[in-house]
């Protein structure tokens, strides 16, 4: 357990490195009117802390930086409130009304990558949490039918099918009435989704007909998965001296393969708060030498997707911590509107 005095050193140490990039000495540190000791007292400090290893001595001469351990120390008492979080300087507002699900991600993604100034990822609800709001059967020619399916999360998707002979209008117009009051309100990977177009009351004219578009449905459901946004990549490679040109190469290809980095950010959905791994603390070797904040959003009962930021160890963590978790509940808010 620290001492006062050694936390506020501590805290020192990561600020001012953030700031500079350099390592921290004791006179720059004497100087700051909130400690209230003279150059020898810090450094006897700093020496203590670097045996706790939580900063680190790069030359004989050179001051302090601190250790992944030492970014660690700091990010579990700001999360545990032992420290407050800064106030970030340029808020996080989210224009997420009126919007579909798939352009608040895209806002999201970007407004969180712009504050931050770091590489920004968001992950969507999976596409089989959401249900069918309403669907249309159009008439485009007398043998070509458009099927259009609206979902709880303003998604659209269209579907054409051909026939060999024209279709009845009757026909397409009952299949509109029949999809509606059968289908609307029921999840795309609902089992019983398949079952509800194959009802035996049906004439087989009219069974086989609802067999012929239920693809649109069906395949809907089949393809639902996972989608990440990702924004800010750019600022991380050339911002931020992230020059390891193996590393670059590892952290650009678990972007491409979306699947390994899904799996990074999923581990948040467990955590009650914000998720902050650092350095080494990452399992996925392209992230070893990087740090990620991330926090699961979605409704009460259940966390639908992650919002996160990735950039390098020397990250202010206050500031990522606080818009992170700011963004999560914005977006909580807006998927709780939607999925009503």
């Amino acid at each position: 357990m620290l001492s006062p005095r050694q936390e506020t050193i501590l805290r020192k140490v990561v600020d001012a490195y953030l700031v500079s990039a350099a390592p921290v000495g004791s006179k720059a540190l004497a100087a700051d009117p909130d400690l209230d000791c003279g150059p020898s007292t810090i450094r006897n400090e700093l020496a203590l802390l670097e045996e706790h290893g939580l900063l680190a001595h790069p030359h004989t001469s050179a001051g302090r930086v601190p250790t992944e351990a030492g970014h660690r120390y700091v990010v579990d008492r700001l999360l545990g409130g032992q420290l407050p979080l800064p106030a970030p300087q340029e808020p996080l507002e989210l224009q997420l009304v009126r919007r579909e699900v798939d352009e608040a991600m895209r806002v999201t993604t970007e407004t969180l990558s712009q504050v931050t100034n770091l590489l920004a990822i968001v992950s969507a609800p999976p596409l089989d949490t959401a249900t069918i709001r309403h669907i249309e059967v159009l008439a485009l020619q007398p043998t070509v039918l458009m099927v259009v399916v609206i979902t709880s999360t303003g998604g659209v998707t269209k579907r054409l099918f051909s026939f060999d002979a024209p279709v009845d209008s009757g026909l397409v117009s009952w299949a509109a009435d029949e999809l509606n009051g059968r289908l609307v309100g029921m999840g795309l990977g609902a089992r019983m989704l398949a079952q509800r177009l194959n009802d035996p009351s049906f004439g087989p004219g009219e069974r086989a007909f609802l067999q012929a578009l239920s693809p649109v449905f069906t395949d809907l459901a089949a393809t639902a998965d996972d989608t990440l946004y990702v924004d800010g990549a750019a600022r991380l490679l050339a911002e931020h001296g992230v020059q390891d040109l193996t590393q670059i190469n590892e952290l650009l290809t678990m972007l491409e393969r979306r699947v390994s980095l899904l799996g990074v950010l999923q581990s948040a959905l467990g955590e009650r708060d914000v998720l902050v791994r650092i350095g080494q603390e990452n399992e996925t070797p392209a992230l070893r030498s990087l740090a990620v904040v991330a926090s699961g959003y979605g409704l009460p009962a259940r966390k639908l997707g992650t919002v996160s930021v990735i950039g390098p160890v020397r990250m202010d963590y206050g500031a990522a911590i606080h818009t992170v978790r700011e963004a999560a509940f914005q977006l909580s808010r807006f998927i709780e509107e939607v999925y009503e």
